[in-house]
């Protein structure tokens, strides 16, 4: 199971968020430290913004910052939003033609129950270096 560029990039932009605490910070430095477009990352972080999980300001001192604290958000939070559901396989959580006769259907809602659970327990004050 591969994470999308947008996951890896949108996790890296919360772990900074929360690196500053409470305090805004511009996407143009955010970006710049974290080696992304800004116009990829206001993408992502609006993505977050409408999850409630950041929240913008605008002026001179405008910028994003984390809408509640690093110790309750977790990296399945940020992935959820950003991925969708956590399927390792296309099949899992749809309708499948197989699906009463697919003997792998259980492995893979296992693993991907099993993956959620871990990413749940990492919060990002867990990140902070």
């Amino acid at each position: 199971m591969k994470f999308s560029a947008q996951t890896e990039y949108g996790l890296k932009a919360m772990i900074n968020l929360a690196q500053r605490g409470d305090k805004t910070k511009s996407i143009k430095l955010i970006a710049e430290e974290e080696g992304v477009s800004p116009k990829y990352l206001e993408k992502i972080l609006n993505l977050l913004r409408k999850q409630d999980l950041v929240e913008s300001f605008k002026g001179t001192n405008g910028g994003y910052a984390l809408k509640k604290s690093a110790a309750k958000i977790s990296v399945a939070d940020i992935v959820i939003i950003l991925e969708g559901p956590i399927e390792p396989m296309k099949c899992v959580g749809k309708v499948c033609h197989m699906e009463n006769s697919c003997s792998l259907k259980n492995v893979w809602s296992i693993l991907g129950q099993q993956i959620e659970h871990t990413l749940r327990k990492i919060k990002l004050s867990d990140l902070i270096k």
